[in-house]
């Protein structure tokens, strides 16, 4: 199959571009490069199933006849869309249109990568597919959660009025090899500090809650979504919660390191806690994450200790 995949050049993106060339599938991957990177896709230079074109999809554009599209075209780190938030909103809006309008023409299969923030600092917990969300529609995050949920409605839209065959993933916090060192998310931020032997960033008291899934595990989560029926919205997460503290100590033993805990101010709107319910995974799509968090840590430790040496 011919398949266009926006953002490929991200972390989520390349991991997946891998995946569909590992099972023999064309790609197309697009990105501006905003906030990917060339690096991440350059070990499949020459590859004769794979080609890459730098486009910013809110600009039409027409990629010839594709079987499936995967869109994961977006800033994801709150330091990027805090600092693209027009951007942000734009990619979430006209640039989802827009992909949505390359499945419509070629009557493609469609993949949208939505996220848990959809959820905003939740008053339910687990989150539920169900659940509607408790967000700030005017603060410094709703540039993403925002984004992300409008991209929401306009698939369901696509998928009702106009009978594209869609589907949409909301990802729970992911890490792994080429999660970007410098991105402000926990695990790079832990990891690099460790490796580093400098201070643990603390924001707040430590005790908010995140839920991380290892990019292995993430990516078989999306490939069994894309093959189901499902038109409505799966968490793919690992649902194993953990405390920052609790995460701060486990990257302190996998990487060796004595740093220091230093705590700062829990920015404006930080969710205070983050568990995905996974019920309609496992019974959907008969999937659940494998990758204890040490042992992704560890996998995850060469990738981040070559980023601390000096290029």
């Amino acid at each position: 199959m011919d398949v266009l995949v926006t953002g490929a050049a991200g972390f989520l993106g390349s991991h997946l571009t891998d995946r569909l060339l590992g099972e023999g599938h064309t790609v197309l991957g697009v990105d501006n490069l905003s906030t990917g990177d060339r690096d991440n896709l350059a070990h499949l230079a020459g590859h004769p199933r794979f080609r890459f074109e730098e486009r910013d999809i809110c600009t039409s554009f027409d990629p010839g006849r594709v079987g499936y599209i995967f869109n994961l075209a977006s800033p994801a780190s709150p330091p990027e869309y805090l600092r693209m938030g027009i951007e942000t909103l734009r990619v979430g809006s006209v640039g989802v249109e827009n992909t949505l309008e390359i499945a419509a023409r070629y009557h493609a299969g469609f993949l949208h990568a939505s996220t848990s923030e959809c959820y905003g600092d939740p008053l339910e917990h687990p989150q539920k597919e169900t659940y509607w969300g408790n967000v700030n529609p005017v603060g410094p995050r709703s540039v993403y959660d925002e984004a992300k949920r409008f991209a929401e409605a306009l698939v369901m839209a696509y998928q009702r009025s106009r009978g594209v065959n869609t589907r949409m993933v909301r990802i729970f916090n992911t890490y792994g090899p080429r999660l970007h060192p410098g991105d402000g998310r926990v695990i790079s931020n832990f990891m690099m500090q460790a490796l580093r032997s400098q201070p643990l960033t603390i924001y707040g008291d430590g005790r908010q809650t995140r839920s991380f899934c290892y990019v292995d595990d993430l990516i078989e989560g999306i490939m069994r979504l894309s093959r189901s029926d499902e038109h409505y919205p799966v968490n793919i997460g690992n649902p194993q919660e953990f405390t920052i503290l609790e995460c701060a100590q486990a990257v302190m033993e996998v990487t060796g390191s004595k740093s220091e805990l230093h705590f700062v101010d829990l920015p404006e709107d930080d969710p205070t806690r983050r568990q995905p319910d996974i019920t309609k995974a496992r019974a959907l799509l008969g999937w659940e994450p494998k990758v204890p968090l040490k042992e992704g840590l560890k996998k995850s430790l060469e990738y981040f200790r070559s980023k601390t040496e000096p290029s």
